[in-house]
């Protein structure tokens, strides 16, 4: 069982299985909303312990589609934990322990800041890997 919160604690959950894979997206967006590094997680496994309705979204403009949650009290970013689909993004800083999962891949390396570094030997995509 791997357990996650946000900042405060308000807002807790489990995961009944290791996530998908662990990636880090390089895009303007990602890095202020805080989810620059994400677990990608199937809804199946997720289990809410406390505080869903604390849970906030932020929806964007066109053309972007994809909401953002985060903690009403503490503003912990949180990916897209409220998410419909049957797997989703969620910010790795959730994660109370080490799921023992290394960097697959970084995404949107044409808009990396020089501070921001990659991994060696993963894959390193330009953009948006599915498009």
């Amino acid at each position: 069982m791997i357990h996650g919160s946000c900042c405060c604690e308000a807002i807790k959950f489990t995961l009944s299985a290791k996530p998908k894979f662990l990636g880090i997206c390089h895009c303007s967006r990602c890095r202020k909303l805080g989810t620059s590094e994400f677990f990608m997680v199937e809804k199946s496994s997720l289990e809410w312990v406390s505080g869903k309705e604390r849970v906030m979204e932020y929806v964007p403009e066109e053309p972007y589609k994809y909401k953002r949650c985060f903690c009403g009290k503490c503003g912990s970013s949180l990916g897209e934990i409220l998410s419909k689909d049957d797997e989703f993004p969620i910010a790795a800083n959730t994660l109370d322990s080490d799921p023992g999962i290394d960097v697959w891949f970084h995404e949107h390396v044409a808009s990396k800041p020089s501070w921001q570094l990659t991994h060696e030997d993963v894959k390193l995509f330009e953009g948006d890997p599915h498009e």
